[in-house]
């Protein structure tokens, strides 16, 4: 059974980071603004209801080390993620290499679901993965809020 679940929820994974590079993709052809880049990590944050169920429920030093793990995956985000002035606008400058660290994280998700899924219960294993993945965006989504509102600054002056 938790190869299943492994296997539906690698699959899933998969699809998702295929979704976020043509999100990405076409994000970049339209100005960037505050609310395209704090809303994601708000819609995501509903997902947190499922810790009303006490399957799901962790210790808070695994909600600590989940999104450490996630803030430290969040740096590869950040590195790929710039902000760029054209036509008087701000946009997100596209990044080749954004692929292919979306993808290396989710191959780390995967390996790391393997090691920490023989210890710990599935529902555990979901709601540290749920953790480590909003400590990851929302990590990524505030140093991009940042880099905005500096560049917005310049575009006032």
């Amino acid at each position: 059974m938790f190869m299943f679940w492994l296997i539906a929820s690698t699959l899933v994974a998969a699809c998702m980071a295929t979704a976020m590079i043509f999100i990405r993709m076409r994000a970049a052809r339209q100005p960037a603004s505050i609310k395209k880049i704090i809303l994601p990590p708000f819609f995501m944050s509903t997902g947190a209801f499922m810790f009303i169920f006490p399957v799901f429920r962790v210790e808070w030093t695994q909600v600590i080390e989940a999104v450490a793990v996630g803030m430290l995956f969040s740096i590869f985000l950040i590195r790929t993620s710039k902000l760029e002035v054209r036509d008087g606008d701000i946009y997100l400058k596209p990044s080749k290499a954004f692929v292919f660290i979306l993808f290396g994280l989710l191959i780390l998700r995967v390996i790391l679901k393997l090691i920490i899924g023989q210890t710990i219960s599935f529902g555990e294993t979901s709601g540290m993965f749920f953790l480590l993945a909003l400590g990851m965006i929302l990590t990524w989504r505030l140093a991009m809020l940042r880099q905005f509102l500096r560049l917005e600054k310049t575009l006032e002056t």
